[in-house]
């Protein structure tokens, strides 16, 4: 079915990649080629796939390039200390309209998730989230998504599906798969009130730009319990990426976007990362380009780090805290992994499609603010979706 949506790799871009050191992505990757085809998964730990769709998008008419103009970039740097195969897949082909292109994502996602593959996805829109996000939907789980963006993307659900509104159809569309939703990076003056309180009612995580460039290690644990980490690279400083017609002179470095990749990569949960919104018409000298393939490489990195924690890992195997609040009213039980000393704390969950929730990541500052009575947010909202 894949050989039917994927797109071989350009030959200009293939030939230019036979040049490189033998070292180099370019050399190492598993590549789709037009006489070779699709390569074979079995051994593939992680695969790119290009989206040329952007006909969904609100401001940024122009980022279906994007794909290709990253490769070359991502091609030139060196494959790591991996002991994994990853595949370049090429680009999904263009549909006849945007839901044709929909439904082309969610198929290529969900086949590789069948294979145990993670999928890298390099858009395009980012409305194309919400395929991703569907491809879900046979694998009968509830979903955390987590959208590093200076924007929610809420919108107005009964408006044209857009890149300005996906996120109202992830929430309001069947079947309801959404366990918890969280952003990194949201402005302020970009987000209407109500949406900040909508936000709040609906016990979704937001966190600050600022709040988190503060302390970038609190990102860690909120894409620890990511499935699916949508980047809209608008959330990146324009001083450090300007491609995208969405930019903001505040945002994240690019440095600090390589910081969430890597998490991303590190989270044992994570199983498809998507970066959207490049848009190569408004590039500089390539600046966002080689940022972009900075953040794949940092990703993949990342995921050569993992650990094999919860939820692979039994929590007999981690070393139990038990906190009591409220004069013993309240008991917080804290779970700390001897082998990469993350946190966890565990949220009394009843529902059977839930339970892979029942352990939500925290920090050792969460733990030491139990000590003085103090109820860690993450957990507080998490029970509260329980109930």
């Amino acid at each position: 079915m894949l050989n039917d949506i994927l797109s071989p790799i350009p030959d200009h871009i293939v030939q230019s990649a036979s040049e490189l050191h033998p070292g180099a992505l370019g050399k190492r990757l598993h590549l789709h080629l037009e006489v070779e085809g699709i390569p074979d998964l079995e051994n593939i730990r992680i695969a790119l796939v290009g989206i040329q769709e952007d006909r969904g998008s609100k401001f940024n008419r122009g980022s279906a390039e994007g794909p290709d103009a990253i490769r070359p970039y991502l091609y030139q740097l060196f494959f790591g200390h991996w002991g994994f195969e990853a595949a370049d897949l090429g680009n999904i082909y263009r549909g006849e309209t945007l839901e044709d292109s929909v439904a082309a994502v969610r198929i290529v996602v969900e086949e590789l998730r069948r294979s145990d593959v993670i999928p890298v996805l390099i858009g395009g829109s980012q409305d194309l989230t919400y395929a991703a996000y569907r491809a879900y939907d046979k694998l009968e789980q509830t979903v955390n998504l987590v959208s590093i963006d200076n924007r929610f993307d809420l919108g107005q659900h009964q408006e044209t599906f857009n890149s300005g509104n996906y996120l109202s159809h992830i929430v309001l569309n069947k079947p309801y798969n959404l366990f918890n939703y969280s952003n990194l990076g949201y402005q302020t003056y970009f987000i209407p009130p109500e949406e900040i309180d909508l936000m709040e009612r609906m016990h979704f995580e937001t966190h600050r730009i600022g709040k988190l460039r503060a302390d970038m290690s609190e990102v860690e644990p909120v894409v620890r319990d990511a499935d699916l980490v949508s980047f809209d690279i608008g959330a990146i400083r324009q001083g450090d990426s300007p491609a995208c017609n969405h930019v903001s002179p505040n945002g994240f470095s690019g440095e600090e976007a390589c910081i969430i990749s890597r998490y991303s990569g590190l989270s044992d949960k994570v199983s498809c990362f998507g970066i959207f919104e490049f848009n190569p018409s408004q590039d500089i000298h390539g600046m966002s380009a080689h940022l972009m393939a900075q953040m794949i490489w940092y990703f993949i990195e990342g995921v050569q780090q993992r650990r094999g924690d919860y939820p692979f890992a039994s929590k007999k195997e981690y070393t139990k805290f038990t906190v009591l609040i409220d004069e013993g009213d309240l008991e917080l039980i804290f779970y700390k992994s001897p082998l990469s000393e993350r946190w966890w704390i565990e949220v009394p969950i009843q529902q059977a499609q839930h339970m892979r929730h029942a352990l939500i990541p925290c920090n050792a500052k969460d733990y030491e603010l139990a000590l003085d009575g103090h109820i860690p947010d993450r957990w507080w909202k998490a029970q509260q979706k329980s109930v």
